[in-house]
């Protein structure tokens, strides 16, 4: 989704200008450097791109990890007989929320040649501490406010813009949960203006 901001820049280019932006925004820095005859430059474009490609997967696999266990953490929420409706069922909609985070890493680390990591056997949750409904939100809170923290330092440091973006977007959807659990157990849902 692109800004208010890029889309009027883009209204105000020349036709010719503006198409060329739309097409040349599609080429790598390989593939520029190849068209203007410098092949040396390509193969130094090219292996720049593929350690992106290795940090970036490797920044990838430890957000996939963490969706995963956030599945499996919302699993044992909604089984755990604590959870009255509309709690169970904002569980399941986060819940939700995971796995679809969770398959979109899974198929671009594919895409970047990377192999996804896959969800452990066995996670380890403090569920001897889950007496009550609230004690099963603050959890899922706490674990909410982890992820929060874990895209935001992740975001900066992807070598793809594009898949920041969608880190990004994620983030924003993690601090949703956060806020809303936050406010389900009673607690102010935004406790401050920044987060870390």
């Amino acid at each position: 989704m692109s800004s208010f901001f890029a889309y009027a820049n883009a209204l105000a280019l020349p036709e010719n200008r503006r198409q060329f932006l739309k097409t040349g925004a599609l080429l790598s820095g390989g593939a520029v450097a190849l068209l203007a005859g410098a092949p040396s430059l390509a193969l130094a474009a090219e292996k720049h791109a593929n350690k992106h490609a290795e940090s970036d997967v490797r920044i990838l696999n430890t957000a996939l990890g963490a969706e995963l266990e956030a599945v499996a953490a919302y699993q044992v929420g909604a089984e755990s007989g604590l959870l009255q409706k509309p709690a169970l069922d904002l569980a399941v909609t986060f819940q939700g929320h995971h796995k679809e985070h969770a398959e979109v890493l899974r198929k671009t680390i594919t895409q970047l040649g990377g192999k996804p990591v896959e969800a452990k056997e066995k996670y380890t949750f403090p569920v001897e501490t889950l007496k009550t409904q609230a004690d099963v939100l603050k959890f899922a809170a706490s674990l909410e406010k982890g992820a929060v923290s874990a895209y935001l330092g992740a975001v900066p440091v992807f070598g793809n813009r594009d898949l920041a973006k969608a880190a990004a977007s994620i983030l924003g959807d993690e601090a949703m949960h956060w806020a809303v659990l936050r406010n389900a157990v009673g607690e102010a849902p935004v406790p401050s203006a920044f987060v870390s």
